[in-house]
């Protein structure tokens, strides 16, 4: 894992409190509120990787979708370089926004159009944002430039970038896979081009949402590869949606561990998973090495879900309840570098934050 940008360096994205809930309506039932998410604040760097973690239903998929404006917020802030960009649009994203912050989808199959060869996917946001690629620019000029003095399109050159951005990807020969259509690809293959349609309008920002779950195991560590070595060369911001803690180790700099739409657990990824504090990211890490696990913890959160409870929402499936998690919500607190919202200290629960500290045994 590359190293994070430095602290003193200013988000490019920061969230402020954001807030969703979905009316849940059934056909002979009532409806019911259902709280996606709930006064999630975090901030990602230029150059930075960021995962946001959690089983099944714990709302990360959602808060992804409202920072690509896909979603609409019921309330809180997302600032893209200090602006509030649901102020200044609260109701569509504009042309600019959407160049700045792109998406990776999870399901390589269903994200492409099967009628239209690659040429088309890569080619179409070229055309539509008018920029090019220039993969030697200089990145902090890259930042600062406003959108206006992108350099626009000759005709001759849209095919010439879509072809390196294929090579950007690893597909080669770049000049064959062009003309292929989707069905002609593998899932890997795929999402290969998913992420250079993705690099095509130069982002800021890539918004990656379970981007190898539906691929092959042989080939996941490629696509994990493929995103670290993207953020490193051309400082590209990545926020990484994932229910796996391993994925999140190695690309991330920082993980956010998300349960029933609120942040659990925030801090460094290699302490997130070697010496984790939150009781939920503790059973997180467990289940990998029980591969059924969070299926099987992802329907009892769904039943949780529709409970009511003044307490914690983890207290049904915690080792370490105490009265105290029944009656009230647990606050956020800070432990150096690390953000837990527990009424347990680390201490109690036998976490030693110490650096010279022994380290839970990794799994």
């Amino acid at each position: 894992m590359s190293t994070a940008p430095s602290s003193s360096a200013p988000p490019l994205l920061e969230v402020r409190n954001l807030r969703k809930v979905f009316i849940a309506r059934g056909l002979f039932s009532k409806a019911a509120p259902v709280t996606a998410a709930e006064d999630v604040s975090f901030r990602v760097k230029q150059g930075e990787a960021v995962a946001v973690v959690g089983e099944s239903g714990s709302g990360k998929s959602t808060v992804a979708r409202m920072i690509l404006r896909l979603e609409q917020a019921d309330g809180g802030e997302i600032l893209l370089d200090g602006e509030d960009v649901l102020s200044r649009e609260p109701r569509r994203a504009s042309l600019a926004y959407r160049r700045r912050v792109q998406m990776v989808f999870q399901d390589p199959f269903g994200s492409l159009n099967p009628v239209h060869d690659i040429a088309h996917h890569i080619e179409r946001p070229l055309l539509r944002h008018k920029q090019s690629l220039n993969p030697s620019r200089d990145i902090a000029h890259h930042v600062e430039r406003p959108l206006t003095k992108l350099r626009r399109f000759r005709a001759g050159d849209v095919r010439a970038h879509a072809i390196e951005l294929l090579r950007t990807v690893g597909l080669e020969p770049a000049e064959e896979f062009i003309d292929r259509m989707p069905y002609e690809l593998s899932g890997g293959q795929r999402q290969r081009v998913a992420i250079a349609r993705a690099l095509a309008v130069d982002p800021d920002l890539l918004v990656a949402d379970e981007p190898t779950s539906m691929l092959d195991v042989s080939i996941r560590m490629d696509i994990l590869t493929l995103l670290e070595r993207l953020k490193r060369e051309r400082k590209l911001a990545i926020l990484l949606i994932t229910h796996d803690l391993a994925s999140a180790r190695y690309l991330a700099d920082r993980v956010l561990v998300l349960f029933h739409g609120r942040l659990v657990e925030d801090g460094p990824a290699n302490d997130i998973v070697t010496r984790p504090i939150h009781p939920y990211t503790r059973a997180l890490l467990s289940s990998i090495a029980d591969t059924g696990a969070i299926a099987a913890t992802g329907e009892v959160a769904k039943e949780e879900r529709e409970a009511t409870t003044t307490g914690c929402p983890f207290a049904h499936r915690c080792g370490d309840v105490r009265d105290v998690c029944w009656r009230e919500q647990p606050a956020s607190h800070s432990y150096g570098d690390r953000r837990v919202r527990c009424h347990l200290d680390p201490e109690e629960m036998g976490v030693d934050l110490a650096p010279e500290g022994t380290q839970i045994e990794e799994r």
